[in-house]
């Protein structure tokens, strides 16, 4: 089969990229959505800092989205990628309206839960989709675009939250309603993509050759070959690690900097802004520009090393201006030059066709559970050892994922999907033994 029956226009392929991609938009959005109203919801509704981290840690930013990832991963790999990325935001869509008129914390609850899940199911299938629609040499340039529309949300969504924010609650609901519009924009221009060529050719060859699929042999095959446990291991350290600070960050960030001595919400809007503009600037600049041209290991290993930096100055520097805005700027550059990029780039490149999106699901899924475990507690921890002694838990997480991502890289720059599994596992991939 040639090259020329996967390659698709570049105004074509792009296209593709841009709709998918905004799976991620809508994702950061949910999440930042939550963390700037979070505060609200708890004084309209009553609730204490215990239910607080009972929501946190049951959104799109924690075990909601662990929920949705692992029944989405799965199904992307038996039904397809436009299975999931055509029924998703049907589900996002009634979370978000559920949210935006909730009348009690139980419904508030059941539609962030809604929302949550729906994400868990999008984000893996549309950055497996990105990645085998996307040409070869511009692969990190295409997964590169779910990055940048992972940032806009958050930059947009603190924006929005500053300019509704006299609006107190209201401000909130209108917020969550534009998500829902976002999604439903989305859910339409989405319906006329084509299914993902290399996964169609897949299945073709699985039913030629009679083999049963179920909807659990994609994980089967993915555990049952010892060479995708140290992939496995690798994403997990890169991206769980990291995400377990990032999940945090994300909606807890207004009481890190009123912990670090920054008290109005207004001003701690304005600086999540700063760190969302700069992510997408360096995603853009950064990553897409040269993820395909130069060592990706050295180029992890310069984002990593500045959110390193970005936390120690924030945690022990002397509150004030200067160690705000050196921590907006610098952890802004290097969340979009960092883990999450790479590991949506790497994590399509480093499994085969038949199980990646549920290799994509199942990691998504573990990191999403550990960002909930901490999120469970994050606000109480926060207010009773204080940020000296949590941010030693959060620098050190950081300084696994950088060690981790840097010494394993896989140097995968330049290659075709094909080229990489047939170094990783021969020619042809193995097939699945697993079989339900």
């Amino acid at each position: 089969m040639t090259s020329t029956t996967r390659t698709r226009r570049p105004l074509t392929a792009w296209k593709a990229t841009i709709a998918v991609a905004m799976s991620n938009y809508i994702e950061a959005g949910a999440i930042i959505a939550l963390a700037t109203s979070l505060t609200l919801w708890q004084g309209e509704f009553g609730f204490d800092n215990a239910a607080v981290g009972l929501v946190a840690a049951l959104s799109a930013n924690a075990f909601g989205a662990a929920i949705g990832a692992a029944i989405g991963g799965p199904l992307c790999d038996r039904l397809g990628r436009k299975f999931i990325y055509t029924y998703d935001l049907i589900v996002f869509m009634i979370g978000a309206l559920m949210v935006t008129f909730s009348p009690n914390f139980a419904v508030l609850l059941i539609g962030v839960i809604l929302m949550g899940i729906a994400v868990g199911a999008g984000v893996p299938a549309s950055w497996t989709y990105i990645a085998e629609e996307a040409p070869s040499e511009q692969r990190a340039a295409h997964v590169g675009t779910a990055q940048l529309a992972w940032s806009i949300g958050p930059a947009i969504g603190f924006l929005l939250a500053v300019v509704l924010g006299p609006l107190g609650i209201v401000g909130s609901r209108i917020i969550f309603f534009h998500l829902f519009v976002i999604a439903a924009v989305t859910w339409w221009v989405r319906r006329g993509l084509p299914e993902s060529k290399r996964w169609k050719e897949q299945r073709e060859s699985e039913q030629a050759s009679g083999q049963k699929v179920s909807i659990f042999s994609g994980i089967g095959a993915l555990l049952s070959d010892r060479r995708n446990i140290g992939a496995l291991f690798f994403l997990l350290g890169v991206y769980g690690l990291w995400n377990t600070v990032a999940g945090q960050a994300g909606i807890f960030q207004p009481r890190v900097y009123d912990a670090a001595g920054l008290h109005d919400p207004m001003q701690q809007n304005l600086l999540q802004v700063l760190v969302w503009t700069l992510t997408a600037a360096a995603t853009y600049f950064g990553f897409m520009r040269y993820g395909d041209r130069v060592s990706r290991r050295w180029l992890y290993f310069g984002g990593a090393l500045l959110g390193v930096i970005a936390w120690v100055v924030l945690v022990f520097a002397p509150p004030g201006i200067f160690s705000l805005l050196f921590f907006a700027i610098a952890w802004g550059i290097s969340a979009g030059i960092g883990a999450q990029a790479f590991y949506g780039l790497w994590t399509a490149e480093l499994f085969a066709t038949k199980y990646r999106a549920s290799a994509q699901g199942m990691l998504f899924m573990l990191a999403r559970v550990m960002v909930g475990l901490l999120s469970l507690v994050f606000p109480v921890l926060l207010d009773s050892i204080g940020l000296g002694q949590l941010g030693l838990l959060i620098i050190g997480l950081l300084a696994a994922a950088l060690l981790i991502g840097t010494i394993w890289a896989p140097k995968t720059e330049g290659k075709t999907l094909e080229q990489i599994e047939q170094e990783r596992y021969g020619t042809p991939a193995p097939v699945a033994d697993a079989r339900a």
